[in-house]
């Protein structure tokens, strides 16, 4: 990555950060309701990934989602409104923090059900292919979809019809409370891909540059017509698996590990040791992106409630409960 693109990346990271700790005062504030799965700790794996993407290209996310729209172009205004349930949302209130989407920006959705979208991310290459648009999909999931039947019903797929699609795994570690010492036999997710006669790729996910120049490749060979890459993007979140999660499965010395590669502090020494940017600079980004979401809670705050008028809107159908 050159510097520039190392700089934007960071700062992708930040706004991810800081998004997500927001959204977690307000939870605490009541001001958003139900549950959210927080990415703090992945950041690098979603920036680095888009970072080598093409603009036109799409993704698929998961529960743990917001890093992924963020990090794809969404608007933190309309996401943060979209948490609170405001009209101004990307689903104008309705889909909450598990169900979003912008097909304007290659987002295709976000889903609450493990391992719900890699079919659905398969479905959008078979179309990208079959359109010859050159477009590549990638799929974002956890380790934890890789024990789902629709993971091993849609990477076979992929690879039997050398569709233009990345499945990229990032492995936290955990499904819930789940260690994956405890769910594979093999050392590696990116193990699994020899079943399914494609290149299989564990990087550091915590490092944005390891995880781009994976991406970068893995899209280049799809693009090309030689079919999907399963990628395992290594990492860790910093909190529970949702917000009633209290850790209690881990040790504190696990977690001071992992917390000594967090992905912003990497990416912040190799800008600074490569001269790419002071301290002053970066100090500058996070001064810049505290405003930006300040700005998006205001306007959440701000945004009207959706009218119970329009509950029926958007929906497939209709049932009179009268």
């Amino acid at each position: 990555m050159t510097g520039e693109m190392l700089l934007r990346s960071y700062r992708t990271m930040v706004l991810i950060r800081r998004f997500e700790e927001a959204v977690a005062d307000c939870f605490a504030e009541g001001l958003v309701v139900g549950t959210a799965h927080f990415c703090i700790g992945q950041e690098a794996s979603a920036t680095g990934t888009v970072e080598a993407l093409r603009p036109d290209d799409m993704v698929t996310s998961n529960h743990r989602g917001h890093g992924h729209f963020l990090a794809k172009g969404a608007d933190p205004g309309r996401l943060m409104a979209e948490l609170f349930g405001r009209e101004t949302g990307y689903a104008r209130g309705r889909g909450g923090s598990q169900h979003v989407a912008d097909f304007s920006i290659g987002f295709l959705g976000s889903h609450g059900i493990t391992a719900g979208m890699i079919p659905v991310a398969t479905g959008a290459a078979l179309s990208q292919k079959l359109l010859g648009t050159g477009r590549v999909v990638v799929a974002f999931f956890g380790d934890g979809a890789t024990g789902q039947g629709a993971f091993h019903e849609a990477v076979n797929i992929g690879s039997a019809w050398d569709l233009p699609i990345i499945y990229l795994c990032e492995n936290n570690l955990y499904a819930m409370s789940t260690s994956v010492d405890q769910s594979f036999r093999v050392t590696s997710v990116a193990d699994r891909a020899c079943a399914y006669g494609i290149p299989g790729v564990s990087v550091d996910g915590n490092d944005v540059e390891a995880v781009h120049e994976a991406v970068t490749e893995a899209a280049e060979r799809a693009r090309g017509g030689a079919g999907p890459t399963l990628i395992e993007a290594r990492t860790y979140r910093y909190c529970g698996h949702s917000k009633s999660d209290e850790c209690l499965y881990r040790t504190d010395e696990e977690e001071a590990c992992w917390l000594e590669r967090d992905p912003l502090i990497i990416a912040s020494e190799r800008l600074i040791g490569r001269g790419a940017a002071d301290w002053a600079a970066l100090d500058t980004i996070e001064t810049e992106v505290a405003d930006e979401v300040a700005e998006a809670v205001r306007f959440a705050r701000e945004s009207a409630e959706p009218d119970p008028a329009t509950v029926t809107e958007g929906v497939f159908a209709e049932f009179d409960v009268t």
